[in-house]
C-alpha cells in the first residue's frame, strides 16, 4: 500500500490558502480515480482506493500542519509501512508557481508540516514539491503562505493539480522522474505560434460567434476537464465574497 498525504490545515477560512495546496492535489486525486466518500481515521480524513491496481490510501491530516506527524505516523504505525511507501504532498516556498518537484529524503526547509512527519517516521519518504513561489521577503512568508491564492492563479493551478491526477499512476509505480517529466510536459508554457494570414476567399464573416470562417457552425468549447475547475471557482468564489 502507498500513502498519499496532502499538507494542508483544516477549516473553511483555510481552504483556499496556498499551504492548502497539498489538500487541493489529493482532493483532485480522489475525485479523478473516484475514491470512495472521505471517512475520519488516524487523526486524518482518509479515503482508500485503488490507482492503475495499487491499493493507495489518500490522507488529510486534520491536527493542523504543524502537528501532521501525529497523524502520518500513526498510520504509518498501523499499517507496518515503511516510510519509504509515503509520499508527501505539500506547498514549496523555493519553486516559482505552477512548477514540480520530486524528492526522497532530505531536510524540511523551514516546513513545519514535514519537521513534524520527519520526527515521526524519519525523512526517508517521497515529497512532491509544489511551487507557490516566495514573497521576496522572509518577513512576509507567514502571510504569504496563508493568504488565499488570487484568481491570476487559476490558470497554472488547475493544470498542474490536474496534470498529478492525470499521472498519479506513475506515482504509485515509484517511477517519480517520469511523473515529474510528465506533470511538466503539461504545465511548461508552449511558446505561441503566430497565426497564419488567413485567406480572403471563402470567408464567411460572423457576428453572432456561432459560425466559423467557412461558413459552418463552429465547434461548441468543450467542458471543463474535471472537478478541479469547480473546485477552485468555488474556493476563489467565496474569496471573492469575504
Amino acid at each position: 500500500m502507498l500513502i498519499l498525504v496532502g499538507l494542508g490545515n483544516p477549516g473553511a477560512q483555510y481552504a483556499s490558502n496556498r499551504h492548502n495546496i497539498g489538500f487541493m492535489a489529493v482532493d483532485v486525486i480522489h475525485t479523478r480515480h473516484r475514491f470512495p466518500a472521505w471517512r475520519k481515521n488516524f487523526q486524518a480524513e482518509v479515503s482508500e482506493g485503488t490507482i492503475d491496481g495499487q491499493r493507495v490510501l489518500l490522507m488529510k491530516p486534520q491536527t493542523y500542519m504543524n502537528e501532521s506527524g501525529r497523524s502520518v505516523g500513526e498510520a504509518v504505525r498501523f499499517l507496518k509501512l515503511a516510510p519509504s511507501d509515503v509520499v508527501v504532498i505539500h506547498d514549496e516556498l523555493d519553486l516559482p508557481p505552477g512548477k514540480l518537484r520530486m524528492k526522497v529524503g532530505g531536510g524540511h526547509g523551514g516546513h513545519n508540516g514535514l519537521r513534524s512527519i520527519t520526527s515521526q517516521i524519519t525523512d526517508a519518504y517521497r515529497r512532491m514539491r509544489l511551487g507557490i513561489g516566495h514573497p521576496g521577503d522572509k518577513s512576509l512568508v507567514h502571510s504569504h503562505v496563508l493568504s488565499d491564492f488570487a484568481k491570476a492563479d487559476r490558470d497554472w493551478l488547475v493544470r498542474l493539480l490536474d496534470a498529478v491526477a492525470d499521472n498519479a499512476g506513475e506515482l504509485v509505480k515509484g517511477a517519480d522522474a517520469t511523473f515529474a517529466n510528465r506533470v511538466h510536459a503539461v504545465t511548461e508554457p508552449k511558446p505561441e505560434r503566430k497565426p497564419k494570414p488567413e485567406a480572403a476567399v471563402g470567408k464567411t464573416a460572423s457576428t453572432d460567434g456561432k459560425s466559423a470562417p467557412n461558413g459552418e457552425p463552429a465547434a461548441e468549447k468543450p467542458p471543463e476537464k474535471n472537478a478541479m475547475a469547480a473546485i477552485l471557482k468555488g474556493l476563489l468564489a467565496q474569496k471573492g465574497r469575504r
